[in-house]
């Protein structure tokens, strides 16, 4: 039985992308993509992610790329600016749940504990979590073992009775290697769909 839902937040709760600062920057789709792909990339962000400080992060990036290194310190300085809106229906995905028999939500995400602070205090949807594991401040990253770990233990839920929503396919095995159920987060009509089904076995 079903008694625990955990999400993702990135792509799940709320839209990020790069994309939304640098395209308007570069103004050159070609430079703009090399950029977000060899530059300032998933790899690079996902060292934040684990903790490693914004500032020494921007300064060895910059080391390795001086040519790029207005845009790279922009990446710091206008980071809310990669920020989307709420995906859309998932406030009502999560207000419903917490309505009828899920009063406690809790959130697992790959985020830097720099940068989440600014963007819980943003979105409203963020109210409606209860409890929160941060990759950043736990200097762990999602798919490691650890870090679901972390918030089973933390909270005492059992893996079996939990499920965890994610779009990040490797973060979905990962909870499913961990014992927990887990669904691949595309759309909330998708989700609530997945959901019924799941909670209604």
């Amino acid at each position: 039985m079903i008694k625990n839902i955990i999400f993702d937040f990135g792509g799940v709760l709320v839209d990020w992308n790069p994309h939304y600062l640098f395209d308007a920057y570069f103004n050159d789709e070609e430079k703009c993509n090399y950029f977000i792909e060899n530059v300032c990339n998933t790899e690079w962000n996902s060292q934040m992610d684990k903790g490693k400080p914004f500032e020494v992060a921007v300064r060895e990036r910059i080391e390795q790329y001086p040519e790029f290194e207005e845009a790279i310190r922009l990446y710091q300085s206008e980071w809310m600016k990669t920020m989307g809106e709420e995906i859309p229906g998932m406030y009502e995905l999560i207000k419903s749940l917490k309505e009828n028999g899920f009063p406690i939500i809790y959130g697992l995400t790959n985020w830097s504990a720099e940068t989440f602070p600014p963007v819980r205090e943003k979105y409203k949807i963020f109210s409606l979590i209860d409890h929160i594991v941060c990759s950043g401040e736990e200097k762990l990253l999602k798919p490691d073992p650890k870090i679901y770990q972390t918030l089973l233990e933390r909270y005492n839920l059992k893996a079996e009775e939990s499920v965890f929503i994610d779009d990040n396919v490797n973060n979905v095995k990962g909870a499913i290697d961990m014992g927990m159920k887990s669904i691949r987060f595309v759309n909330a009509e998708q989700l609530q769909e997945d959901l019924n089904e799941l909670l209604n076995k």
